[in-house]
């Protein structure tokens, strides 16, 4: 059952025939004091409370925040599933430049809407919203992750979701290699941003070579200066990245959509993992990347190291306990590539499957 809160007529066409369906219920939320407009879909709490990020984004319409925040709560469901959780999986988007128009009052009136849904949605940091942000959420609402250590947070999730990305890109190296050491290759990273930035270090400590681009100059010129030795290179653009020779790796680790009708055909990749959420653009792309021998490690499965983080947060944060299970997406990653390979499906296919076992069996234990 999907139950829909305050919906404007213009925005009920997406709700009702997404095809990301299924979704308990959709809170349209605002505050004309603030100037809030915010979108919280909660896909699945058949695993426990709904548990995501909350996006802040200069949506075009509201129709497309809804359906963004659709299609990124049920990936939550996903995520949240194959990484062993006892959350379902929700997610949040305020819509606006959070350049422009973010604000405290602002935020806590969010708060306030994440808070009257009584616990079904556990709120955290995404694209636009950061750990300070977090921090005035909570003043009004205690289902809140993603804060600050000094409030009783984890910190930024983006150390252990660049993390699990580097796991996942070992395993996928492993697959296709034999070895998961990526000395020598050259990963291509689109996006050096929250989580693109540590994923640099990771892979330069691993002895790989690192290809850049980011749609801000000052994120690149960070990693280059950080870097003056020329391990890190920077090209114009992400189309530009994706046809760079002898590139190995490509990790998409900006907005979604990256993997899409133009962009398979061009990649010289023979591996995709990245931190983005929802890369593939639309359903079948999966198969392209398989039909051009592209091994793909589902971004849900790999970039779950900050969920990881900030579900722990809600038990005591320990650091250690986290990354240890963040570590072990290295093997979820390789049981996806082998039942992709029995079942002779792709890898985001065999993703699917799991998880969606985990939430039927789930939803008939109760």
């Amino acid at each position: 059952m999907t139950e829909v809160t305050g919906a404007p007529a213009d925005v009920l066409h997406t709700l009702f025939h997404s095809d990301q369906g299924g979704h308990e219920q959709v809170v349209l939320c605002q505050d004309r004091a603030s100037g809030l407009k915010a979108v919280i879909a909660i896909h699945s709490t058949a695993l426990g409370p709904a548990l995501g990020g909350t996006r802040f984004y200069p949506y075009a319409s509201e129709a497309e925040a809804v359906a963004d925040a659709l299609n990124l709560a049920r990936g939550m469901s996903y995520k949240n599933a194959m990484a062993g959780l006892d959350h379902g999986g929700g997610k949040a988007v305020i819509i606006g430049d959070p350049e422009k128009i973010k604000s405290e009052e602002l935020l806590l009136a969010y708060g306030r809407f994440v808070a009257s849904l009584g616990g079904r949605y556990v709120t955290a940091c995404d694209v636009g919203t950061y750990v300070a942000d977090m921090d005035v959420v909570a003043r009004e609402c205690r289902w809140t992750t993603g804060r600050s250590p000094e409030n009783g947070g984890a910190g930024d999730s983006s150390v252990l979701t660049a993390y699990g990305v580097f796991q996942g890109m070992r395993a996928s190296a492993q697959h296709l290699w034999g070895d998961p050491s990526l000395r020598g290759r050259k990963v291509g990273i689109a996006g050096v941003g929250k989580v693109g930035h540590h994923l640099v270090e990771h892979l330069l400590e691993d002895g790989a070579e690192v290809v850049i681009t980011d749609v801000r100059e000052e994120s690149v010129r960070r990693i280059l200066e950080r870097h003056p030795e020329g391990r890190v290179t920077a090209v114009a653009d992400t189309e530009a990245l994706i046809r760079v020779e002898g590139l190995d790796v490509y990790a998409p680790c900006a907005l979604g959509g990256a993997l899409n009708d133009a962009s398979v055909p061009a990649l010289t990749a023979k591996v995709v993992c990245g931190a983005a959420n929802n890369q593939l653009e639309h359903p079948g792309v999966e198969k392209d990347l398989a039909d051009r021998g592209i091994l793909y490690a589902p971004d849900y499965v790999v970039n779950a190291g900050g969920v990881i983080q900030v579900a722990d947060e809600l038990h005591g944060f320990d650091f250690d306990r986290c990354k240890a299970k963040a570590s072990k997406i290295f093997d979820t990653t390789l049981a996806i590539f082998a039942r992709a390979k029995s079942d002779g499906i792709p890898p985001a296919a065999a993703a699917d499957r799991i998880a969606e076992q985990r939430i039927a069996e789930a939803r008939r234990a109760r």
